[in-house]
């Protein structure tokens, strides 16, 4: 589990860091200019965050929890009609499932990777084009 951890660390500074490079060397040629590095900063910030921590909190908000699927919440909406739909069931795979899945045991770490990888190059991206 710690070399998991570690890994998602290491992949997350290397893109936060790679995307803060870039800006910092587009912006090297203009003094005046430095406000885009900080947006890139606090933008990649963000987006690693809503990757590792604000989607599986979202998750756990809408009811898909470690114990199961918290009773009257949206999650039961959604697993009732998905059931009604599927004639009494829920499909493996199905949107549900593959939500209750990582509500339960989280995300894998090529999830992980893949969306802090993402999300925090769109968000360096937002950040610094939103900064000029």
């Amino acid at each position: 589990m710690g070399t998991r951890i570690v890994a998602v660390a290491i992949v997350t500074l290397l893109v936060v860091g790679c995307t803060i490079g870039g800006a910092a060397a587009k912006d090297h040629s203009s003094e005046e200019n430095n406000g885009s590095v900080i947006g890139a900063v606090i933008g990649a910030t963000v987006g690693a965050g809503l990757a590792l921590v604000g989607l599986p909190v979202c998750l756990g908000a809408l009811g898909f929890t470690g114990a199961g699927i918290a009773a009257g919440s949206i999650a039961a909406k959604m697993m009732s009609a998905a059931a009604i739909a599927n004639g009494g069931g829920v499909a493996a795979g199905s949107t549900v499932a593959v939500l209750q899945s990582i509500g339960a045991a989280g995300f894998s770490l090529g999830a992980k990777v893949g969306l802090t990888s993402v999300l925090g190059s769109a968000g360096a991206a937002s950040g610094a084009w939103l900064s000029k």
